[in-house]
């Protein structure tokens, strides 16, 4: 049954989604497991109600998503740090797409394939999900860890190997032929791509965000950051490469900006939503039926396949020196089927360069092989820790901030006078931070000075998200906008319940507003300057220092009752 109404579409795909997400999450398979379910149970090849049959352009809309979890990658990835991974991008990635798709194709050649259409199919399966497994390794808090990083370099290169993929259908075919463009032109289209890209993520687009920060203006930053990430997709995709290898450059220059962490937070709610329809459309996308026709040939390709996959970036992770446990879970984090196989067996097939039958195994393995990924990757965990074969490959909070210590990060909400001299005696001490300001001046101060500090509204709960708050010791809050203060206290108390938070307030009134919205400490400034002001009087007075720290020590235990002036109704009631 066919739900026209997009309202009722909308409602059922809402409650399924939740239940599912809910459930699953409930139990530790993750939430993009649930989403896999949600699209199968609301798909057009359930046998109950479906939202829609036009799976394929929904698909296509919602890899916009992709387009935006790879530019967030890209953020985290500086330069220097991208090319500290060349060994691996275009050493073990290369290997991993060649070996795996020649094994592959051999495998495929024997099932009456020809020699060409089997490698094609092989070296296309040899690629994995980008999508799911970032998805995946932020979910787990394993982007930066050793086999995440190894991971990220070897899907890297497998994006860049859409190109050379995309150009071979066309020349198998028998219907339709290449665009007349040659190979060598092609690349150098794509390396002018790249060169414009490149001036306008570097010069340009910081200069508008710079421009739109001194005035303020929240909903231009957010609509120049979303028009420089689609701008350099869809540039790359004329180009004939991947729209996400444009994303994921956009967001590479943009890493060293000190807006970096402001553009990640803005862009993340979407991220989310749109990642979210993404699995939800893989799963419609499984045809149970189809498959169910011809189950044994599925089974036992999907079985072979991901066991071919498992097996060679097992052996070639060993040959690059890393140990058991990280081979393990590399290879089976990257068993799955990517989603670019989408587009390469949908354009096989308008050019029939492979039957119905051969696409709709294809997709199925593809789908199906996402839908277990989750579960792949839980195997991985308990292999590797069940051998000890390493030591889990933990990372420090902020990385990828620049403040790469052994210590817990403090992050400081404000960096005028205040956070300035917070951050400096931090900094004397060893003690490593972060500091988010909103005001451009004081953060390119900052910046000027050599200290971690970059452009964010500390009240943004995507900001602290982006900054993993979470793995903080201490969050100190200087700055001197009450309601912005009390809506950071706000959200860090109900997203990361165990943080403290030590937060600077104007006075007793702001103090009690701060205390009760969860700070850990609150101090409110005037108290104190003219608690140390009537201290020095006494002192100036022959008063001794010790009755005098005494006191002031008093006054503060009893929350500086001794000094609060008394209201004037209780003066009339008096």
């Amino acid at each position: 049954m066919h739900l026209e109404s997009f309202l009722t579409s909308a409602l059922l795909l809402l409650i399924v989604t939740s239940i599912a997400v809910t459930l699953f999450k409930q139990f530790g398979l993750g939430s993009v497991l649930g989403l896999l379910v949600s699209g199968i149970i609301v798909g057009p090849y359930s046998p109950g109600p479906y939202i829609t049959t036009h799976v394929d352009d929904i698909r296509h809309f919602t890899e916009l998503g992709v387009v935006l979890l790879l530019f967030v990658i890209g953020l985290e990835m500086k330069p220097s740090r991208l090319w500290s991974m060349r060994r691996d991008v275009l050493g073990l990635g290369s290997l991993q797409i060649t070996l795996t798709g020649i094994a592959i194709g051999i495998y495929l050649y024997f099932f009456q394939y020809s020699w060409p259409i089997a490698l094609l199919i092989g070296l296309t399966f040899a690629l994995s999900s980008t999508a799911f497994v970032l998805q995946l390794l932020q979910e787990r808090g394993e982007i930066a860890s050793k086999h995440g990083t190894t991971a990220f370099s070897v899907l890297l290169m497998q994006d860049m190997a859409i190109v050379p993929l995309l150009a071979i259908v066309p020349i198998m075919s028998v219907t339709g032929e290449l665009s007349g463009v040659p190979l060598w032109k092609q690349f150098a289209i794509i390396v002018g791509t790249l060169v414009l890209i490149a001036g306008f993520g570097r010069y340009i687009v910081p200069w508008v965000l710079n421009h739109l920060v001194g005035q303020r203006n929240k909903e231009g930053f957010l609509l120049v950051v979303m028009l420089a990430v689609f701008l350099a997709a869809w540039a790359m995709h004329l180009s004939g490469a991947s729209m996400v290898l444009g994303a994921f450059i956009m967001g590479v220059l943009l890493s060293d900006s000190r807006y970096r962490l402001q553009i990640q937070a803005a862009i993340e709610p979407y991220k989310g939503i749109l990642m979210s329809l993404f699995f939800v459309t893989v799963g419609m996308s499984i045809n149970i039926q189809a498959l169910a026709d011809q189950l044994a040939v599925f089974l036992q390709h999907t079985v072979v396949i991901v066991a071919i996959k498992v097996f060679v970036l097992f052996i070639l992770v060993l040959a690059f020196g890393y140990t058991r446990g990280v081979a393990i879970r590399i290879s089976l984090l990257l068993s799955q089927g990517g989603e670019f196989g989408f587009v390469l067996f949908g354009s096989a097939k308008a050019l029939q360069v492979i039957d119905d039958g051969t696409f709709v195994i294809a997709i199925g393995v593809i789908s199906v092989t996402m839908l277990l990924t989750p579960l792949i990757v839980r195997l991985g965990d308990n292999l590797a820790r069940r051998l000890e074969l390493e030591e889990v490959d933990t990372t420090l909070a902020f990385k990828e901030l620049d403040a790469e210590t052994s210590g817990k990060p403090v992050i400081i909400g404000g960096y005028g006078r205040v956070g300035h001299a917070v951050g400096i005696m931090l900094h004397s001490s060893g003690v490593p931070f972060i500091a988010f300001d909103t005001d451009p001046v004081k953060v390119k101060q900052g910046r000027d000075d050599m200290m971690p500090v970059y452009y964010g509204d500390i009240g943004d709960p995507e900001l602290l998200a982006a900054a993993h708050a979470e793995r903080a010791s201490l969050v100190v809050l200087t700055i001197d906008h009450s309601p912005t203060a009390l809506q950071a206290v706000s959200h860090i108390r109900t997203h990361f319940p165990q943080l403290p938070v030590i937060a600077r307030a104007r006075d007793l009134v702001d103090c009690a507003n701060l205390t009760e919205a969860g700070a850990t400490h609150a101090y409110p400034e005037a108290v104190e300057s003219s608690l140390r002001l009537g201290g020095l009087a006494l002192e100036m007075i022959n008063i001794p220092e010790d009755q005098v720290d005494q006191l002031i020590e008093d006054v503060r235990s009893d929350n500086y009752q001794l000094v609060c002036p008394i209201p004037r109704e209780e003066k009339d009631q008096g």
